[in-house]
């Protein structure tokens, strides 16, 4: 039924934020200089903020066509290397750039697209090869296509690596920091030549005994089958999906912001006002981060089940029981993957420490391939964009692949 409301109001106000985004132009387009006006900059700034105060469901474009390397500007061209119903292994080809480090992004299954990570790929793309795995709305998944939990997850990582072929880095964002680890240990335990150089797990949920935050505690508030009544429903029709149990992307926007709220309400604030200044620079900043904050999609219900019991509330990995399709996983086993651990000073969503725990699970790497970078003064979305991303983290990111990128080869020969 929330599913149902939902669609019900997003359609009954889609007439008032229409009329809200007409009005703005129009105040825009009188003869100067009337839009200059402060009464009116006022009204125009109140209509655009409303205009845009809904979230979508449709995927952003990456909007990446070119980036600076050496130097040089050069082309870039998205291309899907793999796809299957639930993601799209898409590559960021410069075909002007060869020899860089090849680099596999995992972002979050979680309400939003993974364009969030926009900033990280971009940013990335100056020194290396990238593909990332971009995951599908669940709710345009036919349920012919069958469920996805933490297991088919894990298949994908996996698919995308043997597809990627050897000496391909991996960077897990998150989410999938558990999934993720998991399956560069499967492969280390069966000894595949596919095992990654380096592996990079950035503000990701290895052990939420540590340092719990917001989110450990909420989940620790209820019992599984409590989230699974009041969160989960059911797709209706006419989306391609319907009949798909999911977790609705606006759901967890809403969890998500309220995490927070005066933040969100300061950042508003500042837009308004910026937009009555006439502070364009500043106003399209804000207003570029909520347009994709707030484009959402919708998570399969097994894979956000299975992701809320066994990494946030019973730790199976960091505890010794996380399966996959019945098969113990054991971290220990990574021998030849060099470990880096990165987290934000003010994460309020993974907090420090919780992504460093995967040092203490990772026993089989030797101390000398190991790192852990904390980034003072960042919170969650600040560990892969923004300023601290850029000129704190990525350096250190790009360092330690490029310090394992030949030892990698050479271990795996």
């Amino acid at each position: 039924m929330l599913y149902q409301a939902y669609e019900l109001h997003r359609r009954a106000s889609s007439p008032l934020r229409r009329a809200s985004r007409l009005t703005a132009r129009a105040l825009g387009a009188l003869p100067a200089p009337v839009p200059g006006r402060p009464p009116l900059r006022r009204v125009r700034a109140a209509c655009e903020i409303l205009a845009h105060a809904a979230p979508t469901h449709s995927r952003p474009e990456w909007g990446i066509d070119e980036v600076v390397v050496g130097g040089r500007t050069v082309q870039v061209v998205p291309r899907a290397a793999l796809r299957t119903p639930f993601a799209t292994l898409r590559h960021f080809d410069r075909p002007a750039v060869t020899g860089q480090p090849r680099v596999l992004l995992v972002g979050p299954m979680s309400g939003h697209f993974t364009t969030l990570l926009r900033p990280t790929v971009r940013t990335l793309l100056a020194d290396h090869d990238v593909y990332a795995l971009d995951w599908e709305n669940a709710r345009d998944i036919p349920v012919e296509h069958g469920p996805f939990g933490l297991d088919e997850y894990v298949d994908h990582v996996l698919q995308a690596l043997r597809h990627l072929g050897p000496d391909t880095h991996v960077v897990a964002v998150c989410q999938p920091a558990v999934p993720v680890l998991a399956a560069v240990a499967l492969l280390a335990a069966d000894d595949d030549p596919v095992q990654p150089p380096t592996l990079t797990l950035m503000a990701g949920p290895v052990d939420t005994r540590v340092n719990p935050g917001p989110v450990n505690e909420m989940a620790s508030r209820r019992s599984v089958s409590s989230f699974e009544r009041w969160v989960v429903q059911t797709v209706p029709a006419p989306h391609p999906g319907a009949g798909r149990r999911v977790y609705p992307g606006v759901t967890q926007l809403t969890a998500f912001m309220s995490l927070d709220p005066r933040r969100h309400l300061r950042a508003h604030l500042g837009l308004y006002r910026a937009l009555v200044d006439g502070d364009a620079e500043s106003a399209e900043r804000t207003r570029a981060f909520y347009d994709e904050y707030g484009a959402v999609m919708d998570v399969p219900a097994e894979f956000y089940l299975e992701t809320l019991a066994r990494v946030f509330m019973d730790q199976h990995l960091a505890t010794g029981r996380y399966t996959y399709r019945g098969r113990p996983v054991d971290p220990a086993a990574i021998t030849r993957t060099a470990l880096l651990t990165v987290e934000g000073g003010k994460d309020e969503m993974c907090t420090p420490g919780q992504t460093r725990a995967a040092h203490d699970l990772c026993t089989g790497i030797p101390a000398d391939r190991r790192k852990h970078h904390l980034q003072p003064g960042v919170g969650h979305y600040g560990v892969f964009s923004g300023s601290g991303w850029a000129t704190g983290i990525y350096p250190v990111l790009r360092d330690f692949v490029a310090a394992h990128e030949r030892a990698g080869a050479v271990a795996a020969r």
